[in-house]
């Protein structure tokens, strides 16, 4: 795991390079066609190397969930250790480990009457007194989720008063489909986020370089494609689609793009610090090239390396 443009590409080619690894996609962005450039795709060169499953599959006009990303997932999973081989997941969105790993839970549709209800009742009384609310019917959820959080404690809350059940025991209940694997949970990328903003506006001036806004515009000339399309919400794509259209300067298309990166990543961390048993790894910065798995990426201690071999071992037996 790890924040964007942190090296986890490079880490995860070294390691398939010195174990029986194989590599399963974790990532939203890479599992579309025609869309290489500004997903920071490895290249057919990297892929050669060291394959990934669950990119290149989907086409951008289609849908795509997380329910079935984690069916993907672990259909790929044991067909892997089925060859004797151990999985090695490579990705930076954070929703579909969480979701493999604890089980989807099977939560009611919004209902935006309930919402209006939940949201007006706030503006009369402040946040703080849904959160009390929720204490009342939910005490863990209310518990979990602070009370500055005004889209999960009104999520929570609507969860309950739409089927009676407190979101915590729904959320109980799927454990019933959670991760059954034992696992090794490593993290590569620099532990303080702000050292992560040279190299992401360095990648994405590489991405420029390579053809990038030309990929975008192939797409544009598709006609069934649009920005209210999940695909088109990949960071980069939709400031780069509405530059195309005139809409946004060049250089305000590369200043929205860069903040939207950085906002990704510091998303990425919120959900790394609260990953348990993690194995964080520094990375070094300055050797980690901005598209392709041929970078250099030093890691700082071979410590990574002796841990993986373990891990490995003690699987295998």
């Amino acid at each position: 795991m790890g924040p964007t443009a942190a090296g986890k590409t490079a880490s995860a080619i070294q390691l398939v390079e010195r174990f029986p690894l194989e590599i399963i996609s974790v990532d939203s962005a890479l599992i579309y066609k025609e869309m290489d450039i500004g997903t920071a795709k490895p290249d057919t060169k990297t892929l050669a190397k060291a394959p990934h499953r669950l990119i290149s599959f989907l086409d951008p006009k289609e849908s795509y969930s997380v329910a079935v990303f984690c069916e993907q997932a672990k259909q790929a999973i044991a067909e892997i250790h089925d060859k004797g081989k151990i999985p090695l997941l490579v990705g930076g969105t954070m929703m579909y480990y969480r979701a493999l790993q604890n089980g989807l839970a099977e939560l009611p549709e919004a209902d935006a009457e309930i919402r209006t209800k939940i949201e007006a009742e706030a503006k009369d009384l402040g946040w703080q007194a849904i959160h009390d609310q929720l204490k009342i019917v939910d005490a863990a959820s209310a518990a979990r989720i602070h009370p500055n959080d005004p889209q999960r404690i009104q999520r929570a809350l609507e969860v309950f008063l739409i089927s009676g059940v407190p979101l915590s025991q729904l959320l109980k209940i799927s454990q019933s489909k959670a991760f059954k694997y034992d696992s090794l949970k490593l993290v590569i990328g620099p532990e303080q986020r702000r050292q992560l903003d040279a190299s992401i506006a360095l990648r994405f001036q590489a991405m420029l370089d390579a053809g990038f806004l030309e990929e975008v515009e192939t797409l544009q000339r598709r006609g069934d494609l649009n920005l209210e399309l999940a695909s088109m919400r990949c960071v980069g794509y939709r400031q780069a689609w509405k530059y195309l259209l005139g809409e946004l300067s060049k250089k305000e298309m590369i200043e929205q793009t860069i903040k939207a990166t950085e906002q990704l990543a510091k998303r990425q961390y919120t959900w790394l610090k609260s990953e348990a048993e993690r194995h964080w790894y520094d990375s070094d910065q300055t050797r980690v090239s901005s598209l392709s798995g041929e970078c250099s990426l030093q890691l700082r201690s071979n410590n990574l390396f002796d841990l993986v071999e373990k891990y490995c071992e003690i699987d295998s037996s």
